[in-house]
């Protein structure tokens, strides 16, 4: 697997591995990269996450079943992680404008990203029902509809 192979379509490892790394070096104070930086920003918003962030070895390996009620904490801070990159390179078009107006909406940026989730969410769940690339045109209907 090549090193740009792995930026895009990391491994459930390597994914847990980054938040679990930057949430260490945010409680050092050691340097962050931009993206560790944004990472901990999404962390320090989820204070629920802040005990399981601290435990890597009880946590790496844990599985999150939706069947059970669970979240998946790394899945959610992921997804906060795409939209905020979506949103700040309007991509697909049009995402930046619905991030804002659900901004206005909600009140506050965390509100909006979860709101945006589901709508992300519901994309890749028609992407992999029907086995075909994600359609911007679903995710983005579904904002506006929010």
């Amino acid at each position: 697997m090549t090193a740009e192979s792995n930026l895009f379509n990391p491994t459930r490892e390597q994914v847990r591995d980054f938040f679990f790394d930057a949430w260490q070096k945010f409680g050092r104070q050691a340097p962050l990269t931009a993206l560790e930086a944004m990472a901990v920003e999404i962390m320090n918003a989820h204070p629920e996450y802040h005990t399981l962030l601290s435990q890597r070895d009880k946590y790496v390996d844990r599985d999150y079943l939706p069947e059970h009620g669970d979240v998946n904490p790394f899945l959610h801070m992921s997804m906060h992680l795409s939209i905020r990159e979506q949103v700040s390179i309007d991509q697909p078009p049009g995402v930046e404008a619905a991030f804002t107006r659900l901004g206005t909406k909600f009140g506050n940026q965390m509100d909006a990203e979860h709101a945006m989730m589901d709508c992300l969410g519901e994309m890749i769940w028609h992407a992999q029902r029907h086995q075909t690339p994600p359609n911007p045109a679903i995710y983005l209907q579904c904002l506006s509809a929010k």
